[in-house]
């Protein structure tokens, strides 16, 4: 680990506190956590915008996935 310091203003810091004490975590652990959900989130929109961006160049034609809707089926219970 590696201590780092940083600068936030005090009605984030008082809102942080007070989640920390609820969550009975420390403001590391809080900071962490939320950092590495924040780097899941930009992750997940990065993949979605290339997602989108494949389906725009090469957009579904009509009979693209015609082979799998029997594959779809269940059948009656």
């Amino acid at each position: 680990m590696k201590t780092i310091q940083m600068t936030i203003d005090e009605p984030l810091l008082d809102e942080v506190e007070q989640m920390i004490q609820k969550l009975g975590v420390t403001r590391s652990a809080f900071v962490r956590e939320a950092l590495q959900f924040a780097l899941r989130q930009h992750r997940i929109a990065e993949m979605e915008h290339k997602h989108a961006e494949g389906y725009a160049r090469h957009p579904v034609e009509p009979g693209d996935s015609d082979i799998w809707e029997a594959e779809q089926v269940w059948g009656e219970p």
